[in-house]
Formats: C-alpha cells, sequence, structure tokens
C-alpha cells in the first residue's frame, strides 16, 4: 500500500507540471497568435487550451484514483483515468472542427498575417519543450502504468509535430508570400489533431469496455509457459481488468485432485509471485480446479496415484487456449 500511495504522488507532481508548463507555452502561442494574426498559429494555440483543461482534469483524475476503495467501487477508482482521457480526446476533437471551420472561412475571406519568422521561433521553443516534456510523460507513464501520464503524453508529442509543421509553414508562407497557404496548412494539421483525438477516445472507450490488453496477456502466457509446472496441469477462464494503474486478474488453475487445502494454496501462491516477479504488478483472483480422468493424457504429473492412461499430449498455453472457460480437453 504505501508502495501504490508512492506511485500516485509520483504521477501527481508529474501532472502537476505538465500544467503548470501547459499555461507558460499556452500563454507564448497566443502571444504569437496575436503578434503573426494567423489562423495556423492559431490552431497550435487552440490546442494548448486543451492540454490546459485536460492536465487540469488529469491532476482531478489522479487525485480520485488515489482513493481507497470502499463499498461503492470494491476495485477502487482507477477507472476514472479511463474517463480523463476521453475528455482530452473529445476536447483535441473540438478544438480541431473549430480550427477547420475558421480556416475554410480564411480561405475565402483572408486576413493579413505578419511577423512570421518571430511567430515561427516561438512555436519552435514551445514545440521543443513539448516534445521533451511529452518523452518524459510517455516514458513515466508507462513504468507507472497510468494511461492518464501516457495519454497526456502522446499529446504532448503530437503537439510537437504539430509545432515543427507550424514551423515550417510559417516559414513557406513568408518566403512564398502565398495567404491561402495559411488556412490550407490549418486545415490539414487540424485533421490531424482531429485523428489524435479519435485515437485517445478509442483508447479510454475500450479500456471502459474492459477490452483485452493482448501485450500483457500474451507476455504472463509466455512466462507460465515457460516457467511451468508439472502441477499445474492447465490454466483456463483467464482474464485481465484494468483499473487506472492497478491491473487485475483472475482465471481458473487446474491442479491434481488428491492435493490438500496447503498444497492447493502453495501452488497458487507460485502463480501469483511469477506474473508478480517476471510480468507486472497485479492482483490475482485465482480458483483452483480439480483434475478429472480425461486431463491424464496432458498431464506431466510424475508418479501420479489416479492416472487413467499415460500421457501422450503436449498442450502449449496460448492466448486461446487460456482466455476460454473449459479445461483443455473439453
Amino acid at each position: 500500500m504505501p508502495q501504490i500511495r508512492t506511485v500516485l504522488k509520483e504521477q501527481k507532481r508529474i501532472i502537476l507540471v505538465a500544467l503548470i508548463v501547459g499555461v507558460v507555452l499556452m500563454l507564448a502561442k497566443f502571444g504569437a497568435y496575436f503578434l503573426t494574426a494567423s489562423t495556423f498559429v492559431l490552431t497550435d494555440a487552440a490546442e494548448s487550451i486543451v492540454n490546459v483543461l485536460a492536465s487540469s482534469f488529469a491532476f482531478f483524475s489522479i487525485y480520485l484514483a488515489a482513493q481507497p476503495r470502499d463499498e461503492n467501487h470494491p476495485y477502487g477508482h482507477g477507472k476514472v483515468e479511463y474517463f480523463s482521457v476521453f475528455i482530452e480526446g473529445s476536447l483535441i476533437a473540438i478544438a480541431a472542427i473549430i480550427i477547420i471551420v475558421k480556416a475554410v472561412y480564411g480561405i475565402f475571406y483572408p486576413n493579413a498575417i505578419h511577423d512570421l519568422i518571430t511567430g515561427a521561433i516561438i512555436i519552435g521553443i514551445t514545440g521543443v519543450v513539448n516534445g521533451g516534456l511529452g518523452y518524459f510523460m510517455i516514458n513515466k507513464g508507462k513504468s507507472l502504468h497510468s494511461i492518464t501520464i501516457e495519454a497526456d503524453g502522446r499529446h504532448l508529442m503530437a503537439d510537437m509535430v504539430t509545432s515543427v509543421g507550424l514551423v515550417v509553414g510559417l516559414l513557406l508562407i513568408h518566403f512564398t508570400k502565398i495567404l491561402w497557404l495559411d488556412s490550407g496548412l490549418s486545415i490539414l494539421v487540424a485533421i490531424y489533431i482531429l485523428y489524435s483525438g479519435y485515437r485517445l477516445v478509442r483508447r479510454s472507450v475500450s479500456g471502459l469496455m474492459d477490452e483485452a490488453d493482448f501485450g500483457v496477456v500474451n507476455e504472463i502466457v509466455s512466462v507460465l509457459n515457460e516457467k511451468r509446472r508439472d502441477e499445474w496441469i492447465d490454466i483456463h477462464n483467464f482474464r485481465a481488468q484494468k483499473y487506472g494503474h492497478e491491473l487485475h486478474i483472475d482465471c481458473h488453475l487446474t491442479l491434481p485432485n488428491y492435493f490438500d487445502l496447503n498444497r492447493v494454496h502453495a501452488e497458487v501462491k507460485l502463480v501469483d509471485e511469477l506474473i508478480n516477479n517476471e510480468v507486472t504488478k497485479t492482483e490475482l483472483f485465482i480458483h483452483a480446479d480439480p483434475c478429472l480422468p480425461e486431463c491424464c493424457h496432458y498431464c506431466s504429473m510424475p508418479n501420479c496415484p489416479i492416472r487413467s492412461e499415460a500421457k501422450n499430449e503436449d498442450i502449449v498455453w496460448t492466448m486461446d487456449k487460456i482466455i476460454r472457460n473449459k479445461k483443455h480437453f473439453e
């Protein structure tokens, strides 16, 4: 529990830094917009508002996720992080649509733009800062198992890409003097921002709908195969759910039916420790199943006193096999 509190404290500190940096960069980008009067610059400035709003909600969601479990939330409050990502993605998409509408209007009714070199320098600096902070947050989000921090980091990396395109576009407009490029390039960038928003919304929905994390499950299956014990006849009905930074796994483990309760507990504990030490920190609920005579043909248990037939098949554990709600012979 103290380790979880330490992780959550670090998450809040990271998001707070992102929030402060976001406010400073937002002011800088709007300064560049008022200086240049460029719709292209406005695309970046508008997205900065989203950055600040998203970081604010992310800070609140991590605070809420840190609250202890209660009667209404027996698995904790971690899933609020998915709502944070959903709101961030939705705000990005809304900002992109507004920018597209304004840019289309600008094609037909262009306005004068100026000081593009100065604006490009300001945007370039903000892009470098966002890129560095985004890279840091993505790595921290993965190590802390926080979808909120990782999503915020990916948003900042997308913002950096936008800024790079913005600098190139501003220089192009400055040297070619083609004014409609301001609106045309704004539309292209806005479409990219819209796609980024869609990806975040898609990821949040998959989390809220308990979509399987195939990367984690495949890694667990690989480790279980590699460290498999003779006593573990099969594993089935394997399910994994993520609640914010916490991962919950439940499965059925088939063991020899002549094991006493102490031996069953010891084998279940070994599976628990193996996954937690070799793959990821998680909470496991393992239901022990007794073996049946039909299991004998793939059971490796030596000197089994109740064996009905010799082993004649090796069954490799795969995702397809372990997620089924039945023993391997069924």
